[in-house]
């Protein structure tokens, strides 16, 4: 995800002429890029928004579709899409009329939230504003790292995969009970993966400017981008009978398809930044169609081909339902993990933007890059150690979407477009569509928080109803993750 730096406010003052005053109201950076002739360009956005949007989510929801069915599944993609897009139109409205209200050059997400507070109708919220940016900044970073978290996992286990099937690869067994042995012999605990990945990583996330990683980050989508076409044109060879797969899946599992799936769409923390940036901001609602339908074609195309041709078999991350013994995909493998790698330090900005600061504010000017530092590599060793400890991150995937993706990208836009609009009369069907939008968010919040705490709790009966079809070699966390009901 492509994340600007927060954005300074700017105080207007009196004395100013026309054209000044009306310079006022842009957003800061673009103060400089009147001068500089700076900023973002409709195709740039559009790139950062697919950026933003595809990552590790993409590649976890034909499993989605598996907990909700062929038809329910994507049939429910769409209508989240649909009402994620629409969440941050809302977002984005909101912005420009606060920006206005209280004179502000711009805004970003958390900002929005406390100025609607204090705009609001109700007393007790105007007097706990401040509360609404905690409250966005508590979420963003929730979901930041919970991303940060799932990069690992995902790493360490396609680089587990690709290592392990070049040995295989290089040493022919002799029969299937000595290759049986000696794969048993060779195979190393992914949490082992895991911990190698630290080091890069926080060399990775010390490189504070973003700027730095311009070129990396250009690889880094083209390596996804041929993946994702290697992926397709394996996927679409050999199709399961549609009239084969359930139709709908009981309700039991449908919350992890809906933490899972609100987890993919969860770009909503990207646009106030970039909207900010353009050098055109009357093109940004545009660029956010054809950006997040894009997106939406990958997600419902790839989840539904994914699962129909791999059916039970899917697992975690579909990448891992490649064959190892053809180099062509043992490289998607590669080239997407090179990807998910540089992505880490993208994702990893938003908190460490909100956390750092306020963690070397008391440290004096001369210890600061050294605490600074420190502190960075406090965060990435707090994101791997979630990743050793609950190797089954598919379901933190769905605990994150369900707890903090929901409540960003559902639950706060329409309740903000309320407390924004509510002295311009807002219609009864407005009132109704926000209400009912925040109804969705709060019911997946609390249905996937309930299904997802209690597979991580209570994982026994899975494993051993997956233990009856097939005895794992060994029981690490890509068994797990393919092991899922």
């Amino acid at each position: 995800m492509e994340v600007m730096k927060p954005l300074i406010e700017e105080q207007n003052s009196d004395g100013l002429s026309d054209e000044e005053h009306e310079n006022n109201f842009l957003p800061v950076e673009k103060h400089y890029q009147l001068d500089n002739e700076e900023g973002i360009t409709f195709i740039q956005t559009l790139t950062h928004l697919l950026k933003g949007n595809i990552g590790t989510g993409l590649l976890g929801l034909p499993l989605a579709i598996k907990n909700a069915g062929i038809v329910v599944g994507p049939i429910s993609l769409v209508f989240i899409g649909v009402i994620s897009v629409h969440c941050m139109h809302i977002l984005v409205r909101c912005s420009h009329c606060l920006c206005q209200r209280m004179k502000k050059s711009s805004l970003g997400y958390s900002d929005t939230v406390s100025y609607a507070m204090e705009v609001g109708p109700l007393t007790a919220l105007q007097k706990r504003a401040s509360w609404g940016r905690y409250i966005v900044d508590f979420f963003l970073v929730i979901t930041q790292l919970g991303f940060c978290s799932v990069y690992v996992v995902f790493l360490a286990e396609n680089v587990k995969q690709v290592h392990e099937g070049f040995l295989e690869n290089k040493t022919a067994p002799i029969n299937v009970s000595a290759a049986s042995s000696s794969s048993e012999k060779r195979s190393t605990d992914l949490r082992i993966y895991m911990l190698c990945f630290l080091p890069f990583l926080i060399l990775l996330v010390f490189i504070r400017d973003l700027k730095s990683l311009s070129f990396l980050s250009l690889l880094a989508n083209l390596s996804m981008a041929v993946s994702l076409v290697i992926i397709y044109q394996y996927i679409v060879r050999d199709i399961v009978d549609p009239r084969k797969l359930p139709p709908m899946v009981g309700w039991k599992k449908y919350p992890l398809f809906f933490g899972t799936a609100i987890f993919a769409f969860e770009g909503i923390g990207v646009v106030l930044p970039l909207e900010n940036r353009m050098k055109d901001t009357t093109r940004f609602p545009q660029a956010l169609n054809i950006g997040m339908g894009i997106v939406m074609t990958l997600y419902i195309s790839l989840a539904t081909l994914g699962y129909l041709r791999f059916g039970d078999e899917i697992k975690g991350s579909i990448t891992l339902n490649l064959p190892q013994d053809r180099w062509l995909y043992q490289s998607v493998k590669i080239l997407y993990s090179f990807g998910i790698f540089v992505t880490y330090s993208i994702q990893y900005y938003v908190p460490a933007e909100i956390l750092i600061p306020a963690a070397t504010s008391k440290v004096e000017q001369k210890w600061k890059l050294l605490c600074e530092l420190v502190a960075r590599a406090l965060l990435v060793c707090s994101t791997c150690a979630v990743a050793v400890l609950i190797p089954r991150l598919d379901l933190v995937i769905s605990f994150v979407g369900a707890v903090s993706s929901s409540t960003l990208a559902l639950i706060l836009p329409p309740l903000v477009e309320i407390l924004t609009f509510y002295k311009e009369n807002l219609s009864l069907w407005t009132i109704f569509k926000d209400v009912f939008i925040a109804v969705i968010g709060v019911v997946g919040f609390l249905t996937g928080t309930y299904v997802t705490v209690e597979e991580i709790i209570y994982p026994a009966s899975t494993v051993l109803a997956n233990a009856t079809e097939s005895i794992p070699v060994d029981l690490n966390a890509t068994n797990l993750v393919a092991g899922l009901k």
